[in-house]
């Protein structure tokens, strides 16, 4: 169940095994997620970062796809249920249904704050930023107070700095000489983080790097606040006399994931424990407790076993975990003993904008244009298909000549006050 990174490379991992595989997942692509901001902020299209599933695993004759979503589970007759009313029997299941956004209690914010997950998402915000621009231009003498040239982005994990930094860009660099009334430059960018630092995960040292990378773009960075209520024009940060009333129209949400929905069905099928953001606890073969016939992968795993906390929620970990589980199914067909996941930490990287990053390998530790160039050539190698890597290699490199986002479309249509 899933084409992210730990359902696909799983299916990948079991091609040839002495098995019948079926890939389930309601698209019929895998989008390559760490690159999602950039179709967010116009600098590449969608289609760069995505690929069909059935193109991927064109040549495994024992693997089938299926578009469809699974709603339901019957774990004592090994069935899933799926949304189209079909029913999908199983020997082995792996989940890798991942994560969703998560708005600690206010579901409501998610109208006027969307996150960062899917291509729609991707696009939705492309649109909701330029749009923004748009109807600055129309209201040059009120944009600002109005909140139309002030970006607000809420968590400054990778994510929310990647999206600051890209919109700056955008705003400073490609988009400055296109308009007539306004100056895009003096678009506000607001990075709100609720620990004492962005990038808090990352060791100090490297956090105050990326602050300072920021900082050189224009982005504000407000660190030890939390958001306290916020609307289609205003963000609220902090409560009583130190609250503040930020005017946006544009607010993007990185704060946070939660299960996605089957999750619930597969605890309550199950008896599996779930953490307070949905996940699943899971042993050390990252099967449930109980039912070592249900691997869970990526995201939706809380596993905890290795360090005594749960692992981040990123590609390397359930690209890993997917390998893992093909791994251990081929071992069990062969009557052979699986030993518990072990994860390899190969390091952290993050992208703040043009020739600036940090990079995390343990003790080495580094940042600037160096890190930048690393974390070029990582991303490109994971992503999935020559004609990809090919594409985005020459986009970037555009990009990086003449400060250039080619894709700049309004993909949703003008929305006015009544949303």
């Amino acid at each position: 169940m899933g084409g992210g990174f730990g359902g696909l490379y799983a299916a990948r991992k079991l091609g040839g095994a002495p098995a019948d595989v079926t890939l389930v997942d309601r698209r019929n692509f895998h989008v390559f997620q760490p690159l999602l901001y950039q179709v967010a902020t116009g600098g590449l299209s969608p289609g760069d970062i995505s690929a069909a599933l059935r193109w991927i695993v064109r040549r495994q004759r024992n693997t089938t796809v299926w578009l469809d979503d699974a709603v339901g589970l019957d774990a004592a007759r090994r069935a899933l249920a799926l949304a189209d009313g079909c029913e999908l029997e199983y020997d082995t299941l792996i989940v890798a249904t991942g994560v969703t956004h998560h708005y600690f209690g206010h579901d409501e914010w998610e109208r006027d704050a969307p996150g960062l997950k899917t291509l729609e998402d991707a696009t939705e915000i492309r649109s909701r930023v330029l749009r923004a621009f748009e109807a600055a231009e129309r209201e040059p003498e009120t944009a600002l107070e109005e909140g139309w040239l002030t970006f607000v982005i809420v968590g400054a994990g990778p994510t929310g700095v990647e999206l600051a930094g890209a919109i700056a860009e955008l705003a400073r660099d490609t988009m400055r000489r296109d308009f007539r009334a306004i100056d895009p430059s003096t678009a506000r960018v607001i990075l709100i983080e609720g620990a004492d630092r962005v990038l808090p995960h990352y060791p100090a040292s490297l956090s105050e790097r990326a602050r300072r990378s920021l900082e050189r773009l224009g982005v504000t960075v407000r660190t030890g606040a939390m958001v306290t209520d916020l609307d289609e024009r205003h963000v609220v940060v902090g409560t009583g006399e130190d609250a503040i009333d930020l005017a946006t129209r544009t607010v993007l949400w990185a704060a946070g994931v939660g299960a996605s929905p089957f999750a619930a069905a597969l605890a309550e099928a199950t008896g599996a424990e779930r953490d307070r953001a949905g996940r699943l606890v899971v042993e050390p073969d990252l099967t449930i407790a109980g039912h070592p016939e249900i691997f869970v992968i990526g995201d939706l795993a809380l596993f905890t076993h290795q360090t005594g906390k749960p692992l981040p929620g990123v590609a390397p970990v359930a690209i890993q975990q997917g390998r893992y589980a093909a791994h251990a199914i081929r071992r069990r067909l062969s009557g052979k003993d699986v030993e518990a996941f072990h994860y390899f930490n190969k390091g952290e990287l993050a992208t703040i904008g043009r020739a600036a990053a940090v990079a995390n390998f343990g003790r080495l530790r580094f940042s600037g244009y160096p890190a930048w160039l690393l974390w070029l050539f990582v991303h490109l190698m994971y992503l999935v298909g020559f004609e990809n890597r090919l594409l985005v290699f020459v986009q970037w490199a555009w990009s990086y000549v003449t400060r250039h986002r080619g894709t700049r479309l309004i993909a949703h249509g003008w929305r006015g006050e009544d949303g």
